[in-house]
């Protein structure tokens, strides 16, 4: 992907992600970025295939942002809450929509997303919780593949659209509900000790 070709991804994931992607047509994208649609069509054959770049691009930038959290965080539990940070100002200005979009009309799309959740996010909640076992803050009786099932399969009900309604629910506070669940229900009494200090001190 060449700089204009990724420019162009970049900028199309900002529209689509605020207005949701069924709604955007590629007049619409065309206008919104000032650009002409035949420059679109120079890059991308039709709306598919942009969409299938845009999560492409958006997959590798998790990857990456979640490589550095796990390199910079402290422990197991401190990358954990900053990977849910991330996730929450990543999601902060997503329409309701996307991913209901995705799901019915870009499934290509919406497998890699699949891919992406069941391979590299389960293997990333793998890793944390025995980096956890090892640093001495998680108990050393958790199964890190069946929780690391269990962690995919909760935040999949996070993104479904139906369990949290974003008319009812604000993304940001269920994610840190949820967080907050799995990693008092992970950490050991040192774990749970760092937890407090560590939300006390960002009071």
């Amino acid at each position: 992907m060449d700089e204009k070709q990724f420019d162009l991804v970049e900028k199309s994931a900002q529209v689509f992600l605020k207005y949701g992607v069924r709604a955007v047509t590629m007049d619409d994208l065309a206008r919104e970025l000032g650009i002409s649609k035949k420059t679109i069509y120079k890059y991308f054959s039709d709306k598919d295939e942009l969409i299938r770049a845009i999560i492409e691009f958006k997959t590798q930038s998790d990857r990456e942002i979640c490589s550095i959290a796990c390199a910079q965080a402290e422990n197991a539990i401190d990358e954990m809450i900053r990977i849910s940070e991330f996730v929450s100002e990543m999601m902060q200005d997503v329409h309701s929509s996307v991913f209901f979009d995705l799901q019915k009309y870009h499934r290509d799309a919406w497998q890699i997303m699949e891919d992406h959740k069941n391979t590299f996010v389960r293997n990333q909640i793998k890793e944390n919780i025995e980096r956890g076992i090892r640093e001495g803050v998680y108990r050393e009786n958790g199964d890190s593949d069946i929780l690391s099932k269990a962690y995919v399969a909760t935040m999949g009900a996070l993104f479904d659209g139906y369990t949290f309604p974003s008319n009812q629910y604000k993304f940001s506070s269920v994610l840190n509900q949820i967080i907050r669940f799995q990693i008092r229900g992970l950490a050991n009494l040192k774990g749970l000790d760092y937890l407090k200090n560590r939300f006390d001190h960002e009071k």
